[in-house]
Order: C-alpha cells, then structure tokens, then sequence
C-alpha cells in the first residue's frame, strides 16, 4: 500500500499499489513521519552521490559486483555507499569515478547549477572565460588602464572579498580588472604588474574551483603559470603548482599531485629566504600530507605533518603570504582532515577538540574546517553537533558553504538519519537545493 497526498488540504489517502498510475495525486511510500508544519515532503533522500553512482553505473550498464571490483572496492562496501548508508570517501568517491570513466564532480553533481542561478552566479562565469582568453594579445588600445598602485590595490580587495567568501562581488569585479591589468602589464614595464596578474588569475582558479567549475579553474591556473614567469615571482610560482595540485587531489590522481605538490616545494626554495618562502613551503607540505592520506601512505603523512610543524614553529601564526595563511592552527587543522580522509573520525574529533581558530584566518578556510569536521560527527553518532557545525561554516562563509560538497553529503547523511526532520534542518537542506 501506498499513501496519495493530494495537492490541495493536505490530507491523506490510502490506495492500492496497482492504482498508482491513475492518480495524478502526489505520492510517496511511508517510511516514517515526513510531515513539516502541516505541509507534506516527498522526499527525505535527495539526490546523493550514492544515486548519482548508480545512475551512472546502470548507464554503463554494469553490476554494482563489476562496479566494486573495478574500483578495488567489496562488494557490501558499494551497496552501501548507493543506498547511503556508507560514506564515499575522497579516495574512495575518486576509484569509483575512475572506474566509471568519469570526473569524480560528476558524482558530487558539481557544478550545482540551479543553486548557482538563485545566487546569480552562473551569468557571472562566462565574462571570466573570455577575461582569461586575452592574455597573449597584448595592450588593447581600447583600454585605458590605472596606475600601477590602484590595480595592485584593486586585486588585493578582490583576494579579500574571496577569503571573505563574498564570491559574488568578486566574481562581478575580476573580469573588468583582468582586462585592465592585461593591457599594462604589456605595455609598462612593471614587475608589479605581472605578479597582479597572476594574482587575478589565481582568484579565477578560487572562485572557479569553489563553484565547481574545474575546467575553468585549470585555466586559471596556466594563466597564473604564465603571468608568474614574466614576474619572475618564485613564491607565485609555488603557490600555482601547490594549487595545481590540489585540482589532482579533487580528481583523484594523487601520485600526480604529490609530484606537482614536491615540484611546488622545489619552486619555493628558488626563492629568497624568509617568512614568504617558509610559508609556502610549509603550506605545500601540508598540501603533500592530504595528498598522501587520500592514498593511504601513512609514512608520508607523518613525515610531511611534521616537517610543516617545525616550519609553524619558525614562523608562528602567518595571517597572510600572497594570500595564503600558514601556523600552528592550520597544521592542526590539516591533521584532523587527514585523519578524516583516512576514516580515524574519533581521532580526527580529539585534534579539532584542541583546536582554536584565530580571528585572523580568513572565512572561507574556517568554514571549510566547520564542514569537515560535521563530516567526521556525523560519522561517529553525533548528529546535533555535526549540523551545528554546518551552521557555524554558513554563518562564516554562505556562499561557499552552499555549493560544497562536503557540506551537501554531510546533510545527505543527517537526512537519512531523522526519523523527524526538525524545521532548522529542513530550512537548511532547502537552502543548499536538496
């Protein structure tokens, strides 16, 4: 048997499986109280990687047996993770997506596009596409860009408004300031200018990456590449292959990125000593230590947790290198995440316990520790705690928040644990569109 609700008063109806291709009533099957401030939910299991896998598997018109043994997975392991009722870990998320032939964002459903049209977001993409694809035509003679001052003032805002995770007004800006920036730096001769730059580019690679545009943000990143070695900038160098890396850590190929992320180190060292160098290079090794817990070298893990300790030891807490912020509480931070991806949940739990974030970090990298640490609650039995976390990272940073993937499994996982949705949760779960 199945319960009808009508679209009208709300009430109920009970008929006959058989019947339901007659009835143009909405439907579900009972699996427990649904009903939110006298209105109905169809659904409490939203669209979850756990579907997306099988969608994509049947496609490939393979078994869940022949999906699980292609990604090296048990069977039980991914019937679980279809039905929900196991996480698909980064590492794990990233063997199934191999074995499907396809990028592991296409399991997440990244980019979230109508989340993306609510905040108007999507018709801010293409102007930075074409901003990107000027880079070699040299000054436009169209164009009458600032002083040198006001453009290196201009990108330091729009670095801020990123970390402020106002992506919006970032995104709205970058174009425009590209345009201007491209034209002098072809025709100044200014150092300065080139590393702007690349600094822009870098900002496109950040606001691309957090949407979920990855094509756009490899772009980014060979347009920063580019404007770095005309700087002759070894620190942005670094930073550009330690965020290349990081694009290998989302797909999956972690030997590739643990091979970039040593050639960032390397980069880094052509620098001139100093707090920027020790920076970077303790930030890479944090870089390598993720890398390396998404493929379970644990040697790894320790040996480059460590070595970025020591640097926080030299340098202490650094707010801000080109943007990027190093110390003691973001190594702690990293080690409670590759506990996380290695599945240590209670582990990872007794470092975030130890852990105070400092005023100065920067919103969306608070946010991004709130939200993979309601990943590891979530696993352990702690619901309650896992959404208040997830509430703490939207206060910080909303616009971040509300297109992870991370923050969204998260809430996937809370959903199927609520036998009743409490409203705080279900104005949450539509709130990020599922």
């Amino acid at each position: 048997m199945a319960v009808i609700e009508p679209r009208g008063d709300g009430r109920r109806q009970t008929v006959p499986n058989s019947m339901m291709h007659l009835t143009t009533w909405r439907y579900r099957r009972v699996t427990g109280p649904k009903l939110l401030k006298g209105r109905a939910m169809t659904d409490l299991t939203p669209d979850t990687v756990g579907k997306r896998i099988k969608q994509i598997r049947k496609l490939r018109h393979m078994t869940q047996t022949e999906l699980a043994l292609k990604a090296k997975i048990s069977a039980s392991h991914m019937a679980q993770v279809e039905q929900g009722k196991r996480q698909a870990g980064p590492a794990v998320l990233a063997s199934i997506a191999r074995a499907l032939s396809v990028p592991p964002a296409d399991l997440e459903g990244r980019p979230y596009l109508e989340e993306l049209r609510r905040d108007q977001l999507d018709g801010l993409i293409q102007p930075i596409r074409e901003s990107l694809d000027i880079f070699d035509l040299g000054a436009d003679p169209d164009v009458a860009p600032r002083p040198t001052e006001q453009l290196v003032d201009h990108t330091d805002r729009l670095c801020r408004l990123i970390r402020g995770s106002d992506l919006r007004s970032a995104a709205a800006e970058l174009p425009g300031l590209i345009t201007e920036t491209t034209t002098a730096a072809h025709s100044r001769d200014d150092r300065r200018l080139w590393q702007a730059l690349a600094m822009q580019y870098r900002s496109g690679y950040d606001i691309a990456s957090k949407l979920g545009f990855q094509d756009l943000a490899s772009i980014s990143l060979d347009r920063m590449g580019w404007a770095a070695e005309r700087a002759s900038d070894a620190v942005t160098g670094a930073i550009r292959q330690y965020n290349r890396a990081l694009a290998y850590l989302r797909a999956g190929q972690y030997r590739t990125g643990i091979r970039i992320a040593e050639l960032a180190r390397e980069t880094a060292e052509l620098a001139d000593p100093g707090l920027d160098r020790d920076a970077v290079t303790g930030q890479v090794h944090l870089g390598i230590a993720v890398l390396a817990a998404r493929s379970s070298d644990t040697a790894a893990v320790d040996g480059n947790l460590a070595a970025a300790e020591r640097i926080s030891g030299r340098t202490g807490e650094v707010p801000e290198v080109l943007w990027l912020s190093f110390g003691p509480t973001n190594v702690a931070a990293h080690r409670a995440s590759c506990l996380i991806d290695q599945a240590l949940y209670h582990e990872a739990l007794q470092v975030a316990r130890s852990i105070e974030i400092p005023a100065s970090w920067p919103a969306s990298r608070a946010a991004h520790h709130h939200a993979e640490v309601a990943r590891a609650l979530l696993w352990t039995g702690k619901g309650d705690a896992a959404f208040r976390r997830l509430l703490d990272a939207r206060h910080l940073a909303p616009q971040q928040s509300r297109h992870s993937s991370t923050v969204r499994e998260t809430m996937a996982g809370l959903l199927r644990a609520q036998r009743r949705l409490p409203e705080s949760m279900s104005n949450f779960a539509s709130w990020i569109g599922m």
